[in-house]
């Protein structure tokens, strides 16, 4: 077996104290959505999504830019001032006074977290040798699940014993920590100067202009659909991806080199994370006010609850990081992607507007296996073709992407909610999500099982693996 030396251990553990940071904040925040919307008069459903998508948005714009700067001024350096910029967003929006404060402040947390990203996956990859790799990723995903299992209890304990703001504030220590374990942990590094000017308007066009259709779909049924406002805003977005476009192919030193996605299982690794997206997110980021709202759940009981499924999710990933050292990522991914399946349906045909924890409990079980064989194996599927030198801009690549994805499956479920009124309607509304989370995981599936390279197929009832390619 191939020793990894012990820099790469402390590596792994700084990098893993903000992916649990983060995922932490996700979770939290999920559970808090009911208090934030009473604290602040007048919030809509609409205004509500923006406190989690504006975060995805502002990453994806910005990721690219973060991945340059962590080649061009060391990987070390810009992952910390990640943290530090993150903690400030942090006291801010425990601070807001109105909900439009408080997104203004979730964008200044995504500033830090998409300097964070890029730069600690790239200090990842590169300390670890190739073989144990996976293994190394399968550890990190589980750490952000594990905070994502504690989160929901956490976070309930923190908005009974406090309020929602505790949430927010719950960060600094967590990012003081990381800070002071980096700084003997990492490894300095003084980056490339080399690295001279480069397109920094590019790949914040791409960013805004997803972020500009995601506007369209949040606010199409309150605008109307084929209003102006709704016309101009969808435009808008295809200008500015067509822009994008445009500049990465001419300009000579673009934040994002198209042809990474020459690489297939880079693109293939990049569409199974919107279908995994579309698939996770759109169910459990509305669930904890479906917990509340409908069944007349407390914070403390939702939390609980909700916490079963990431559980299972930091139960599973380190063994699924190790599976794929040996079998690639595509045979985890194919299963994960039946258990979504399963556990969606599982709620779609189960849940009604009477508590039930029972069925609950069944579908967060698969769900949580889905997880665990998702999130970080759709991480090594899009990188493992990727080379060396490469890995901060694919990181940073891949990660936009990902973010975007988030944003537009909570966007697309909130929307699809929209404001039911009685417990009958809004059941019938969260069923019409779960619907297009069953499709998303079903699309994955065939993704993984048949079309990415290296892919496992069930031929004559015997699981054979065929070669990777890229």
């Amino acid at each position: 077996m191939v020793q990894v030396p012990r820099q790469a251990w402390l590596t792994l553990a700084v990098v893993s104290a903000s992916v649990f940071m983060v995922a932490m904040e996700l979770t939290i925040i999920a559970l808090a959505l009911t208090e934030i919307r009473d604290a602040f008069a007048g919030t809509t459903t609409a205004a509500l999504s923006w406190v989690i998508s504006a975060y995805s948005i502002v990453v994806a714009a910005l990721l690219l830019g973060s991945g340059w700067l962590a080649d061009r001024y060391g990987r070390r350096r810009i992952f910390r001032l990640g943290l530090t910029v993150f903690a400030l967003g942090s006291i801010v929006a425990g601070a807001s006074t109105s909900i439009t404060m408080l997104i203004a402040a979730r964008g200044l947390q995504a500033v830090g977290g998409s300097m964070q990203y890029p730069a600690g996956l790239a200090l990842l990859l590169s300390a670890f040798p190739q073989q144990r790799r996976q293994t190394a990723i399968g550890i990190w995903g589980s750490m952000g699940a594990l905070a994502a299992a504690m989160g929901p209890s956490a976070g309930a304990l923190l908005i009974e014993l406090f309020n929602w703001r505790a949430v927010f504030y719950v960060n600094v220590p967590v990012a003081a920590a990381a800070l002071a374990l980096s700084a003997r942990a990492l490894q300095r590094d003084q980056g490339d100067e080399s690295r001279g000017r480069v397109d920094m308007i590019g790949a914040p066009l791409a960013s805004f202009g997803v972020g500009a259709i995601i506007l369209g779909v949040v606010q199409g049924q309150e605008w109307g659909w084929a209003s102006g406002n709704s016309f101009a805003v969808f435009a808008l977005g295809v200008v500015m991806i067509a822009g994008f476009v445009v500049r990465s192919t001419r300009h000579a030193a673009p934040l994002f080199d198209l042809e990474l996605m020459r690489i297939r299982s880079f693109s293939l690794g990049n569409l199974g994370s919107l279908f995994f997206s579309v698939g996770f997110f759109a169910l459990l980021i509305p669930l904890p006010a479906f917990m509340q709202d409908v069944w007349g759940w407390s914070v403390v009981e939702t939390g609980l609850a909700y916490a079963v499924g990431p559980t299972v999710s930091f139960l599973v990933a380190p063994q699924a990081g190790r599976l794929a050292d040996r079998v690639g990522n595509a045979p985890l991914l194919t299963v994960g992607s039946l258990c979504g399946m399963g556990g969606t349906l599982w709620y779609l045909l189960a849940l009604t507007t009477q508590p039930a924890l029972g069925p609950l409990l069944g579908g967060s079980v698969l769900l949580g296996i889905a997880a665990g064989t998702g999130f970080s194996q759709l991480v090594g599927a899009a990188l493992h073709a990727v080379p060396a030198d490469r890995y901060a801009m694919a990181a940073a690549g891949r990660t936009t992407f990902f973010q975007l994805s988030v944003a537009f499956a909570i966007a697309l479920a909130f929307t699809l909610i929209g404001e039911p009124t009685g417990a009958a309607a809004t059941l019938d509304a969260y069923r019409t999500t779960w619907l297009l989370s069953v499709c998303a995981f079903a699309c994955n599936f065939v993704l993984f099982a048949a079309v990415y390279p290296g892919r496992s197929v069930l031929r004559f009832g015997r699981l054979r693996r065929a070669p990777a390619d890229s």
